[in-house]
């Protein structure tokens, strides 16, 4: 066969191909030549052929044919055979394969050349694809070439040192005194290679750590003469005198200075020089000044170094590059819990990168933003973020909201305040709020009685501009519903006062009720609203009672059920009406079960009177389903469109209390409270557990989720299994996000049904992402409380 064309002429063949199926005619007629050379036992151009098959090999096509040859052409005695058999074997082998175990020996061999050149052809290698049994058979070859004379060779020994100890940690302690002695070199490659390793050392070994913490005056000598040192045309970027050193030598700093408050002192005086010495209008210094500052914030270092770390950052957020503006507020994001009164002197700064058109740098800036608004300066900075919020990106909005209601929830200088932010927000991004918006919103209301007519007259003019934004038309059928007879009074001191007719806020409500716009939920809160209004208002009970039995026949049945029961109170229950739907009390937390809205664990026992015959549980069921109570007794949940969040029934001389000695006698068991225990706690993120036996087989387990953290959870999912005798039911969670230092929790339920009785046993899966970070972890449940396991 003649021989293959040179490896200039198939490149250009290659290129020159018009079509992929051309491409590759021309490898496979080249590959099938190179092969049938392989096979002869004289071959003159081996190097050749196999520069020819790596070439093949970097366009996707398989080369793997060539491994036995990359192996013959390394036992060669000739360099330029070697050169390329090394440079296939870093190509075409890795440690998986059992070729590699064949140039073990011919490594070790050309490690003990007296050719430099060789020796540093078996030290990349080695570096490079190196196996864990390779590294543990050539480790003694290369400590003993780091102590050669050649600093050639021993700047590639570290570096094949590093791969080592990455490979096999026991390995590590072989290299500590060669380590050490290398930092004397005065060649910067060898200096490099040195710290690399010492640095890799530290991190694997904490004994290690303690031993190199002594080096840390040496470290700083070689820093000083880089910071001092004139021009150098070898080792000088940008006016930088090797910024590649300098950046390796402050990394290593950090480890060692790390919770050491000797070696940070030493350093201390250091780290001021190159701060305040280094040019920071090239990118090389910018890059110097980065890893000092984070130097700086990991140690022990001093108040007035911190605060100078600080305002580099701030320097950095007035950089044209976005890079640099990005990594800036990262940095301060993680040290505005430890100094930030020193970060908040760059509020105005940080507040303009949301103005940003990069989409990372204003999330960023939004993060940090939320993270600096304190007591101080609530209203300057909700005044920023609630313009932000107006004209901020979708993906963004939701975030933003979030961080708005727990800032004013902490920070808030006045009820009213606290309610407009809220509407402002609901108004502006109503569709982008969490779940539980809503009920916090209407306990806020509940609360600040002196502000129920402001509030109502607010929220009805928000209404009749738009209904598009669900939560805020719930809240506001909410507060029509409950406060509409001061809505209708039209005297209101801290509002411009509006004359409101009856028609007027009928129309509004069944407005709400028509709207294609409107979740089944709204619906919900607009038919009670209207059915509460019957008792608040005169002259349009009819028109009342006409809405309420259109949607006796709807297609929903939650509202259909709703309809159902009031049509029933007006006709036989028209007694009651009045103290069934009269206002709600103040709703207050309750540490035992959720707030706002979700179920509340404690309910009061209600008296009966002695002698009195009970009824049948079905009549008392239906009476509590008039009053807007759940399925299980005494423990009402919030039915759909319920103008408030459930309350604890309260004693006899109550209207509930009432209304039920009128059935007749009623003693219920009393509900004690059910027992949490903890299941995982790790980083921040806890799980609680409680669990609420059904029946003999069948157990509701609750799991309650919270973040202490300073950021952030999104994703957050839980996952169970369990045996495969019992029947799991997950339900809906409450949420898939925790907001930072427990502003909120997320609720999942877990039905499980055990009709054979076996040991119960959960495995809990809990997935979330955490600062850019997926984050997944597995704790089993051997035991659940109060069922005696």
């Amino acid at each position: 066969m003649s021989p293959s064309v040179p490896l200039q002429e198939m490149i250009r063949a290659i290129r020159s191909a018009r079509t992929q199926c051309e491409e590759r005619g021309v490898i496979q007629r080249e590959c099938a030549a190179i092969r049938a050379q392989f096979r002869q036992a004289d071959n003159g151009g081996r190097s050749h052929n196999l520069a020819k098959l790596l070439y093949v090999h970097m366009l996707g096509y398989p080369a793997h044919f060539g491994q036995m040859e990359c192996v013959r052409m390394i036992a060669s005695p000739r360099y330029s055979e070697k050169r390329v058999g090394y440079l296939g074997a870093m190509m075409l082998l890795d440690e998986k394969q059992d070729a590699s175990l064949l140039i073990t020996n011919s490594i070790k061999n050309d490690l003990s050349n007296s050719n430099q050149y060789i020796q540093s052809l078996a030290l990349c290698t080695l570096a490079c694809m190196g196996s864990a049994e390779m590294c543990r058979d050539l480790a003694p070859e290369i400590d003993r070439l780091l102590r050669a004379s050649n600093s050639y060779i021993k700047k590639k020994a570290a570096l094949c040192a590093v791969h080592i100890v990455r490979k096999v940690h026991d390995l590590g302690e072989l290299f500590t005194k060669a380590a050490r002695s290398l930092l004397t070199e005065k060649n910067h490659g060898v200096v490099h290679g040195a710290v690399v390793l010492i640095t890799e050392l530290c991190e694997r070994n904490s004994e290690t750590l303690e031993r190199f913490r002594k080096t840390v005056p040496d470290l700083v000598q070689i820093m000083k003469g880089l910071v001092i040192s004139g021009y150098s045309p070898d080792h000088d970027v940008a006016g930088i005198s090797d910024p590649f050193l300098q950046v390796r030598i402050l990394r290593l700093l950090r480890i060692l200075g790390r919770n050491n408050e000797g070696a940070s002192d030493a350093m201390n005086d250091l780290l001021a020089q190159v701060a305040t010495n280094t040019d920071s209008t090239k990118t090389v210094g910018n890059a110097v000044l980065y890893e000092t500052v984070l130097t700086v914030l990991d140690i022990k270092s001093e108040s007035g170094l911190r605060v100078l770390a600080v305002n580099i950052l701030g320097r950095f957020l007035l950089n044209n590059d976005r890079n640099i503006r990005y990594i800036a507020m990262t940095s301060l994001q993680k040290i505005v819990g430890t100094d930030h009164n020193a970060v908040q002197r760059h509020r105005g700064t940080i507040v303009d990168c949301l103005k940003d058109q990069d989409a990372s740098v204003k999330r960023r800036a939004l993060d940090l933003s939320l993270a600096l608004v304190s007591a101080s300066n609530i209203r300057s900075m909700m005044k920023e973020l609630l313009s932000f919020l107006s004209s901020c990106p979708p993906e963004l909005r939701s975030q933003t909201a979030s961080g708005i209601f727990n800032a004013a929830e902490r920070y808030a200088p006045s009820q009213r305040w606290h309610i407009d932010t809220i509407l402002h927000v609901l108004t502006t991004a109503g569709g982008d709020v969490r779940d539980e918006t809503v009920p916090n919103l209407i306990q806020l209301i509940t609360n600040t009685s002196e502000l129920h007519c402001y509030t109502v007259h607010k929220l009805y003019r928000a209404l009749l501009s738009d209904i598009s934004q669900q939560p805020l038309v719930q809240v506001a059928c909410w507060c029509i519903g409950e406060y509409g007879d001061l809505l209708l009074r039209g005297e209101c001191q801290e509002t411009e006062p509006v004359q409101v007719t009856e028609d007027d806020v009928l129309d509004v409500l069944e407005t709400v009720l028509q709207s294609h716009m409107s979740f089944p939920s709204t619906r919900g809160f607009a038919l009670t609203a209207t059915m509460k209004l019957s008792t608040r208002i005169t002259e349009n009970v009819d028109r009342i009672r006409s809405i309420v039995s259109i949607y006796g026949s709807c297609i929903d049945v939650e509202l259909q059920q709703r309809a159902v029961e009031y049509n029933a109170l007006f006709k036989k229950y028209d007694h009651m009406r009045a103290a069934v739907l009269e206002r709600m009390p103040v709703i207050e937390k309750n540490s035992q079960g959720h707030i706002n809205g979700e179920t509340i664990k404690e309910s009061q026992t209600v008296k009966v009177k002695p002698g009195e015959p009970q009824q049948p549980a079905n009549q008392v069921c239906d009476l509590l389903d008039l009053l807007g109570g759940s399925e299980q007794p005494l423990q009402p949940s919030p039915a759909l469109g319920s103008t408030a969040p459930p309350m604890p029934v309260s004693t006899a001389n109550t209207v509930g209390g009432d209304l039920l000695d009128l059935l007749g006698g009623l003693e219920p068991t009393p509900i004690t409270p059910v027992a949490t225990v903890t299941v995982y706690e790790k980083d921040g993120v806890t799980v609680t557990l409680s669990c609420e036996k059904q029946s003999d087989s069948g157990l509701t387990v609750t799991l309650t989720a919270s973040n202490s953290t300073e950021s952030d959870i999104r994703g957050f999912t839980l996952q169970a299994a369990v045996p495969k005798s019992v029947q799991l039911h997950m339900k809906a969670p409450s949420g898939d996000s925790l907001p930072a230092r427990g502003a909120a929790k997320v609720t999942q339920m877990v039905v499980l049904n055990n009709p054979n009785k076996v040991n119960l046993k959960m495995r809990l899966r809990i997935s979330y992402t955490s600062q850019g970070s997926a984050v997944q972890d597995t704790v089993q449940i051997d035991s659940f409380p109060g069922l005696g396991q």
